[in-house]
């Protein structure tokens, strides 16, 4: 028997209840600017736990099961570079940030280029924060229109604006510091579920952990390297490349992700943060990956019809009757878990750089905290219009979208970053706007013409690289004498 709208409300009262009290605990004596960094006090391995949960967001949580039919094991090469990647971000970036001293990382181009690279940086960032989580949000809206608000005939903009309300309310005084610690209950309830799900899944079909080893190695859609064929998206180089390009764009460029590790108490425990986070991710996508394999298997030995979409398998799985109850009721726990867990960290980041990288408030301001909140309010007004728009366009497996739209928006702080890190040389600041928005839509129309122009060669995720490359060639071209 499906799970009943009302039970599924139920669980989302109970667990923001649980989210406000966390709330109210870490913001009993919070400081103006504590919103920011916490105060850096934050213990490194509650944010590397927590961090887990906000970088799978519901994104992974639903979109890496169902992708399986269509990619089968090969985003685990993509996983292999994100590894890689976050090495990188430890190693290099971490002890950039720390030495400066930074509260916004966009606050380093100013440093290094000048005014308008570093407000170049900071609106990218913006852009690119705004459209990746606003998709992800996305996932987990249409999610709880179909299981509760399409039931209750409530339409999908009031249940936009019940999403983006809750996390609103418990984010908008704690800021970071309340964050890291939700974030921490998230990941726990999140992983606990992805368990939960996997062994009652097992328990459906009759198998053991031994007979779902069996399963994996029996199945065609298990298979993890493609090293025969470059022109195929899942080519292995592109896909590890692209893994380690999009960890150092997405992790270490990103305010969002940043921010929780310049609240580590110093650069040492920010390094073991990132490199504990970096080697978890690994084995947690794997079991996401194995998971959508098993409901493949589920869906062929009963018979049952396809969904219309992957992202609809694993909802359609969990909460459709098929399985015990107790795994719809975790799926629900769940998927609240990563969306939310993604989104007030993503929120939070945002009213960060646009408080102080767009309008320049500075700590000490007398008026901070009321600008800030205005800021909070209004990001989150940007995320609920963002959702209805993106509605009209929702079709392919939404984790593809993500890293589509990342590569056009993150590719220009890639070239920036790297520009400024590995020459020392000075460009014509005044341009550097003109050379980042010229370089997705090169991007864009070398994506389009490849087949045309590079024998049936289709560019994929690796499409970040190419634009961080045009993006480095223009800044050569502004170089000063």
């Amino acid at each position: 028997m499906p799970l009943s709208p009302y039970v599924t409300l139920g669980i989302i009262g109970v667990y923001f209840v649980v989210l406000m009290f966390i709330s109210w605990l870490t913001t009993r004596r919070v400081q103006a600017d504590s919103f920011y960094l916490g105060n850096r006090k934050a213990p490194w391995y509650v944010i590397a736990f927590g961090m887990v949960g906000s970088s799978i967001s519901g994104v992974t949580f639903i979109s890496v099961p169902g992708m399986v039919g269509a990619s089968q094991f090969s985003y685990a090469q993509m996983v292999l570079g994100f590894v890689v990647g976050y090495v990188v971000v430890a190693q290099v970036l971490l002890p950039l940030y720390y030495s400066l001293g930074l509260t916004s990382i966009y606050a380093y181009l100013r440093e290094r280029f000048g005014r308008y690279s570093y407000k170049t940086g900071a609106s990218f960032f913006l852009l690119s924060r705004l459209l990746g989580s606003a998709i992800r949000l996305l996932v987990v809206a249409i999610v709880l229109q179909t299981l509760v608000f399409d039931r209750l005939n409530i339409p999908f903009v009031v249940n936009v604006f019940f999403t983006i309300g809750l996390i609103f309310l418990y984010t908008h005084k704690g800021g970071i510091k309340t964050i890291i610690w939700t974030d921490t209950l998230q990941t726990f309830a999140l992983l606990l579920t992805l368990a939960l799900c996997m062994v009652g899944l097992a328990r459906a079909m009759g198998l053991s952990s031994g007979g779902v080893w069996t399963l994996l190695q029996e199945s065609d859609l298990s298979r993890t390297f493609f090293f025969d064929d470059p022109n195929d998206r899942r080519y292995f180089f592109k896909q590890f490349l692209a893994g380690v390009f999009t960890t150092i764009t997405m992790t270490g460029m990103d305010q969002d992700m940043m921010q929780k590790n310049l609240s580590c108490k110093n650069l040492r425990d920010a390094q073991r943060n990132m490199r504990t986070y970096g080697l978890a991710f690994l084995p947690v996508n794997l079991l996401f990956l194995t998971l959508g394999v098993m409901f493949y298997a589920f869906i062929a030995r009963n018979g049952l019809p396809m969904p219309g979409k992957p992202d609809e398998i694993f909802p359609y799985i969990a909460t459709g009757g098929f399985l015990h109850p107790l795994v719809g009721i975790l799926f629900i726990v769940g998927i609240i878990a990563a969306a939310y867990s993604s989104a007030d960290s993503a929120i939070a980041a945002l009213t960060t750089s646009f408080t102080i990288d767009i309008l320049g408030v500075k700590n000490g301001d007398p008026h901070l905290r009321r600008k800030r909140r205005w800021v909070h309010a209004g990001i989150s007004g940007v995320f609920f219009l963002l959702i209805l728009t993106f509605k009209f366009f929702y079709s392919e497996s939404i984790i593809n979208t993500v890293y589509k739209v990342a590569s056009y928006t993150y590719g220009p702080l890639l070239g920036l970053f790297a520009f400024g890190l590995f020459t020392k040389v000075q460009v014509r600041d005044r341009w550097v706007p003109m050379v980042a928005i010229l370089s997705p839509v090169l991007s864009f129309a070398l994506s389009e013409l490849s087949p045309v122009l590079f024998n049936g060669y289709e560019i994929g995720f690796e499409l970040l690289i190419i634009n961080g490359i045009i993006t480095f060639a223009g800044l050569l071209l502004l170089r000063k004498k």
